[in-house]
């Protein structure tokens, strides 16, 4: 695939690439720093990629928008607000300089994800600058593929280790015309129990999250549709402020159950929506149906990722811990093979955050 053209500071960007290949170097992808924390410890000489901001294209009646990666995400959304649109995947920011570059390359979507989908799911095209320097674009405003690789949704989550984001057309949606959160007293058993029998009925469940005894459903869709599932669900009808400010918090973690001792390690644990209990020590959070569960702890990571493949999932080190070993699930053999082979296609002289996502790549 051919070079695209490039403006000042992409040919700017583009020279730095060429210049830490040809010598050997390093650099660390930094947009507004907000995920800094996330993945093995950061390493390079900091690239700093805030200055590419700009909305490029904006079609409310097409769903599309297309963005600088240094856009902040904050100004994203209030653009889409005004036309009563959002992203579906509530990206977390963790930070008021958070960017939409940064949004798409750490791949984390908020309590609407199981429902909705994730960052890859609404990922449309893409600009990148590849570790050859090269300015390169895949996809589009539509659902289309090239050069043999979904390029646009590979980027999501790759955490910067295949190219700088340049640009990125997203897909948006309506926001919804009614919510309604309720509040349910139930063990932890009973609240997964719960959630799968009401993920399998005809239910506008947009949201969901249980910690010490206590469950919360987002309820989104039309108002007789909201209205009708809360009548038939019960619990506690929560104040719409009140609701608003659990679900942000939840999303961002600066608030309730997230406030935890700077002594323990959050872990992000991926399991079945059914999985049993997890008997692991520490502080649990349960989102995503069953699906996602927040394990505040100072647990042995060996532990803690036996017992998460015991049922049936991985484990992820997100926050706080030992950065310099495997924060990640460790791949298999195959699976490794593919990642060395995308780092070679898009980044073979490994400039780009090496060793953020696994060591070696």
């Amino acid at each position: 695939m051919s070079e695209l053209p490039m403006n000042g500071l992409y040919s700017e960007w583009s020279a730095r690439v060429r210049a830490a290949a040809a010598k050997g170097a390093s650099l660390c992808l930094r947009g507004g720093g907000t995920k800094d924390f996330y993945g093995r410890a950061p390493a390079g000489e900091p690239f700093e990629l805030a200055a590419n901001t700009g909305v490029i294209a904006y079609e409310p009646t097409e769903l599309v928008v297309t963005v600088r990666g240094g856009t902040r995400l904050a100004e994203l959304e209030a653009l889409l607000a005004a036309q009563n649109q959002f992203l579906a995947f509530e990206p977390p920011h963790f930070g008021a300089a958070a960017t939409v570059a940064g949004c798409v390359a750490a791949g984390l979507s908020g309590p609407r994800r199981a429902t909705a989908g994730a960052v890859r799911d609404f990922m449309l095209g893409v600009k990148l600058l590849d570790g050859r320097g090269q300015v390169m674009s895949f996809g589009g405003q539509v659902m289309k593929n090239v050069a043999g690789y979904d390029v646009s949704r590979l980027v999501a989550g790759s955490l910067g280790t295949l190219g700088v984001i340049l640009e990125v057309s997203l897909k948006v949606l309506p926001r919804p015309v009614a919510e309604a959160t309720l509040a349910f007293a139930l063990n932890e058993a009973d609240a997964i129990a719960r959630l799968n029998d009401w993920g399998g009925q005809p239910l506008p469940i947009s949201a969901s999250a249980w910690s010490d005894g206590r469950l919360m459903l987002r309820l989104s869709g039309a108002e007789a549709a909201v209205r009708a599932a809360s009548g038939r669900l019960g619990g506690e009808v929560v104040a719409d402020d009140t609701a608003q400010a659990f679900w942000r918090g939840l999303r961002e973690q600066d608030a309730g159950w997230f406030d935890i001792g700077a002594d323990l390690t959050l872990w992000r644990l991926s399991l079945p929506s059914s999985a049993a209990a997890l008997r692991l020590p520490g502080h649990q959070l349960i989102e995503w149906g069953g699906a996602q569960r927040w394990l505040a702890t100072g647990a042995a990571a060996a532990d803690i990722r036996a017992r998460v493949e015991a049922l049936g999932g991985h484990a992820t080190q997100f926050r706080r811990g030992d950065r310099s070993s495997a924060v990640f699930a460790p791949l298999s053999g195959p699976m490794m093979i593919l990642h060395q082979r995308l780092k070679d296609a898009f980044d073979p002289a490994r400039v780009f955050n090496p060793g953020r996502l696994y060591e070696g790549l």
